[in-house]
């Protein structure tokens, strides 16, 4: 869906596509943002619905009488019905007698129904959505409902509580997950300060849990937390720098997924509490960016783009560490670089993977098991065509990958070795000649093939993972089929292996191990 944003100063209003990705506004304090999120708000009408998180708290809000929200759902409801309260106040007090308004409703239609069906089932509601979800993030805190009231109960104590014993945060999952579920279908959900509240170790998943409980709508956020605006790393990012409050107009920017936040917003990562993790990609589209926010989520993760953006940034970064004491890493592809340059690299804080590049990482054997028992498929019988795809392919290609580490290595030892002084074009023209008897191309090729022949004949799948520059080896694998999903689409596999990862399940710490042992970092 297209959105066009409000008016611009000194310019032409964007547009935008939400389509499924989140759309994060973020500006200082002051700049407006809430203004530029309020009157976009406007725009899109009944199809715009407000999530204020500083509500969760507040008894007495102040209502929006041109936005749709629980408020207003609560007053419509209270004209079409005696049975709820019309004194109750606060937004998630509202939100909460509206559920159970409406789950004693749904009870009474069960019951007439297998008044004429025994065999009648009650349909999942609302409040079923919510306290399944509520026990994912608090699996120790149980929903209960007695006698028309929402209890709630830890293992801590026998005694239940009301909604107004729950601790700040738990507020606010409470407020964040019912009042989505009251969203308009297809609505576009604005949330106000989505981090309010919430421990930063509970952001990511909760909003992610969120967004595929309401996978029907999109999602607004406006925040002035950069950690937060990482997390929602697919989407649209607009940068509000002020407004014009006479001519109703503001400054702002859309960010550019392949150049990462600018320089003016990236200076307020200076205020993170976590450390940095710089990585290759466009931020958007390239897997880097949607695999390793999930796999590091112990960093705030911002893609380079190219990999020498990436050495530069965390070289650059740490120089600074005695102001803004923060740790900066960054992770580069390892491609044909040999032992030397990964020491090099890895002894300035830049990771490099024991695989040639991002897409061998989805192939690495413990991920590949993964997901085939994720679907049901017997992981030894999945991961062993998928080795034998890949040592097929490998074979294929062994002297055209023989040839790229040949070039890649005379290439880096003519730069290393003809820096050196010289001290007229002779000695240069006589250097040059010498090295290609030093450097021996052909014995390097060759050297080469008898190494990758090797990997061949030993089955030794790791590595061949580590050398293999090949793109298309996930789909030409066949990795998603023989792993039990429906297709072949590579998109499919790294679909699931990103599935795995948003959940908190002993499957997604074996994907995270898995690449973390690929990095050096796990036993």
């Amino acid at each position: 869906m297209k959105l066009q944003l409000p008016p611009r100063i000194n310019g032409s209003p964007e547009t935008i596509e939400t389509s499924d990705r989140p759309v994060t506004i973020v500006g200082a304090n002051g700049s407006g943002k809430t203004r530029f999120a309020h009157r976009l708000a406007q725009s899109l009408g009944e199809r715009a619905f407000l999530l204020k998180s500083i509500n969760a708290l507040n008894i007495d809000t102040i209502e929006d009488p041109t936005t749709e929200s629980v408020n207003s759902l609560y007053h419509r409801r209270l004209g079409h019905t005696t049975l709820l309260r019309s004194d109750i106040r606060g937004e998630l007090n509202r939100m909460i007698a509206l559920m159970l308004h409406e789950e004693m409703l749904n009870l009474l239609e069960y019951k007439t129904r297998t008044l004429t069906d025994p065999g009648a089932h009650m349909q999942p509601t609302r409040l079923d959505r919510l306290t399944r979800l509520w026990h994912e993030v608090f699996p120790d805190n149980r929903i209960l409902v007695n006698q028309g009231e929402l209890l709630f109960s830890s293992p801590k104590g026998s005694d239940t509580y009301s909604v107004n014993r729950l601790s700040a945060g738990e507020m606010a999952v409470m407020y964040h997950i019912g009042c989505a579920l009251y969203a308009p279908e297809g609505a576009m959900i604005f949330v106000d300060n989505p981090g309010m509240f919430l421990h930063p170790t509970i952001i990511r998943s909760l909003w992610d849990s969120i967004e595929q409980l309401r996978d029907d709508c999109s999602f607004v956020y406006i925040t002035h937390d950069i950690d937060f605006v990482s997390s929602r790393g697919e989407g649209t990012v607009v940068w509000v720098r002020d407004y014009d409050p006479a001519r109703v107009e503001w400054d702002y920017d859309i960010l550019s997924p392949a150049d990462g936040i600018p320089e003016d917003v990236y200076l307020s990562i200076i205020g993170a509490r976590k450390p940095v993790l710089f990585i290759e990609g466009d931020g958007v589209n390239s897997i880097d960016a949607k695999l390793y926010p999930l796999v590091f989520k112990e960093y705030t993760v911002k893609s380079l783009g190219s990999c020498g953006r990436v050495i530069e940034a965390t070289r650059a970064f740490n120089n600074l560490n005695g102001f803004h004491n923060l740790d900066s890493y960054g992770i580069v592809d390892r491609d044909r670089r040999d032992a030397h340059e990964v020491e090099y690299l890895r002894s300035r804080k830049v990771l490099v993977p024991d695989v040639a590049e991002i897409e061998n990482i989805l192939m690495l054997e413990e991920v590949v098991r993964t997901v085939a028992s994720a679907n049901g498929r017997d992981e030894h019988k999945a991961f062993d065509k998928v080795r034998r795809s890949i040592i097929k392919l490998f074979a294929g290609d062994l002297r055209s990958q023989a040839l790229l580490h040949t070039r890649h290595r005379v290439k880096m030892t003519v730069e290393r070795r003809i820096d050196g002084r010289f001290n007229n074009i002779n000695s240069l023209e006589t250097h040059v000649n010498e090295l290609v008897h030093a450097i021996n191309p052909r014995g390097l090729y060759e050297g080469f093939c008898r190494e990758f022949n090797r990997y061949v004949h030993d089955n030794d799948y790791a590595s061949i993972l580590r050398v293999y520059n090949r793109k298309s080896m996930l789909a030409e694998s066949n990795a998603a089929f023989h792993c039990g999903l429906k297709s072949h689409d590579k998109r499919d596999y790294i679909q699931a292996v990103l599935a795995i990862l948003r959940q908190d399940t002993p499957a997604a710490d074996r994907l995270r191990t898995a690449v973390k042992r690929c990095f050096g970092l796990a036993p």
